[in-house]
């Protein structure tokens, strides 16, 4: 049984973070606490003036072994284990001179930094820590009597308890405890992560995946639905490290569109020249380059109105105020971009609702990673879908071979069709999309929906024909029939990119053939579900 309040007579700390260690410290010493420790740890401490005790003067063994013995030892353990009721077990520490250890405060070797920072393989295996997790176990197992402490942020929080009630209550020892095993959790998840990559296990047998809590969402995609937005420790550009400026708190929806626009707008380099994407449940409505970003961002506004209102919008390069205030002239919720420039930033300050993120860079699109999604009772891993196609990548297989201005439009409604949820049919022209047709059953459904929606644009542009007439089309699949390309080619469309591979590829190239279309096949497929 553990006591309500279990006073703190003496700390055992050994942190590789350093970070307010001697503030909090010299907090504990002025409560009386007695305070071990080692290494680098304690000679911190030593240098501010800090009554310290080495660890080894409870051991009676020194460090050896490069540091990589030093708390692996039954003195440690055991004032971490012992319950404080049980009577065998204070005998036990009498008998043995093990005395109570109340307070624990490790945080590991930077194991994750280190693979961070391509590390060589032997550099990696030596920031894998051993004792830090083995004294973390221990002491969160003995909650009961033992605060544990991983945490640089629960520095102040263990103070504020022990000063309002004399030491802690069980249940703030029961929430360090379950932060303690989440820590050695996510620990062992990153070396069995690395280890995998390092020894080019593909499919290992067993996976681990960890996350530290970025945010507590109001709720997930409906009000009945509770939420939070863990973060993976990785470093990539995108919305999980991103800098908000304004704005209420992102909420669950907000974080997946704006992750996915931001993920196809770095598809097209910011030295390549401004590009804009804006998305609306995870899909795009609208995507263009052009010379300025203002121009980019109403190319793709044009392409579906209706549809950018209350939407995301994400920019490959630093946002102006020009373009910040033709963003203002309709609802948006959250731009994002890689820098702001202070023109920009006093536009956007009239709109408090309007989230604003800077990321600092685009992600690097073809870094490998991988992607989870959950399904009932397991997990399916993948790698996430880094596929390139230039130029020299495509086979013409129309008699007719593309221009080289259609050629510039397909590889970029390629690129867009990346980005689509499946069946996803993009029209493009001009280095802009017209039409987009997406998450269809059936790939003529989204041929058709694509130009109904090139329709709307020019009705709602005045202009005298659709745009589709004169552009391009990407499929992110085959076309299993020839109705699809069928379509598209009585919408207008002048050339077709599409992954080939269908048993029925001769017929939908004859089609390509007899209405004149340019056709090339990219022999990779985009699907997106």
């Amino acid at each position: 049984m553990s006591l309500p309040v279990t006073p703190i007579k003496r700390a055992l700390i050994s942190v590789s973070d350093k970070t307010g260690l001697v503030e909090f410290a010299t907090a504990l010493a002025g409560q009386g606490v007695e305070i071990l420790s080692t290494g680098g740890t304690a000679a911190a401490l030593r240098q501010a003036g800090l009554a310290v005790r080495d660890v080894a003067e409870v051991t009676h063994f020194p460090e050896m072994m490069d540091g990589r013995v030093k708390t692996l030892h039954p003195a440690v353990h055991g004032g971490l284990l012992a319950l404080r009721d049980n009577a065998e077990h204070r005998a036990a520490m009498s008998a043995h001179n093990i005395p109570e250890i109340d307070l624990l405060v490790v945080n590991l070797y930077p194991f994750e930094a280190t693979v961070a920072a391509g590390a060589s393989y032997d550099d990696c295996i030596e920031n894998i820590d051993i004792g830090g997790p083995a004294m973390i176990r221990a002491a969160a197992k003995n909650h009961g009597f033992v605060s544990v402490v991983v945490d640089v942020e629960d520095y102040a929080a263990l103070l504020n308890e022990m000063g309002e009630h004399g030491g802690t209550r069980l249940a703030f020892r029961q929430g360090l405890a379950q932060t303690a095993y989440a820590r050695t959790a996510a620990y062992d998840a990153a070396v069995s992560t690395w280890m995998a990559g390092a020894i080019g296990a593909e499919n290992p047998r067993r996976r681990a995946q960890a996350g530290t809590l970025a945010q507590s969402l109001r709720y997930g995609e409906n009000p009945h639905q509770a939420a939070a937005f863990y973060t993976d420790g990785t470093a990539r550009p995108g919305v999980a490290s991103a800098k908000q400026h304004q704005g209420k708190e992102l909420s669950y929806n907000n974080i997946n569109d704006t992750d996915a626009a931001f993920e196809l707008v770095a598809e097209f380099a910011s030295e390549d020249g401004p590009a804009c994407a804006i998305i609306k449940h995870a899909n795009p409505c609208g995507v263009a380059r052009a010379s300025s970003l203002l121009e980019a961002y109403r190319a793709a506004y044009h392409c579906d109105q209706t549809s950018a209102f209350g939407g995301i919008v994400a920019l490959n390069g630093a946002l102006d105020g020009e373009t910040a205030a033709a963003i203002c002239e309709i609802f948006t919720e959250v731009v994002i971009a890689p820098s702001v420039s202070e023109a920009a930033r006093e536009v956007f300050a009239a709109k408090k609702n309007l989230r604003l993120l800077t990321t600092g860079g685009l992600p690097n699109m073809r870094a490998a990673a991988q992607v989870w999604r959950q399904v009932s009772g397991g997990y399916l891993v993948q790698d996430r879908d880094t596929g390139h196609i230039s130029a020299d990548d495509l086979k013409v297989v129309s008699k007719r071979a593309p221009s080289p201005a259609e050629l510039a439009d397909l590889l970029f409604a390629w690129r867009v069709a990346k980005h689509v949820k499946s069946n996803a049919i993009v029209y493009a022209k001009d280095g802009a999309t017209v039409g987009i047709g997406a998450g269809q059953m059936s790939r003529v459904d989204s041929t058709r929906i694509a130009a109904r929606k090139a329709e709307d644009m020019a009705q709602n542009l005045g202009l005298k024909q659709s745009p589709t007439i004169g552009s391009v089309v990407a499929s992110d699949a085959f076309f299993p029939f020839a109705d699809g390309l069928i379509t598209a080619a009585e919408a207008g469309a002048t050339a077709i990119i599409q992954p080939g591979g269908s048993m029925r590829d001769d017929e939908v190239i004859a089609a390509a053939d007899a209405a004149g279309l340019a056709m090339v096949f990219t022999g990779m497929r985009h699907f997106r579900h």
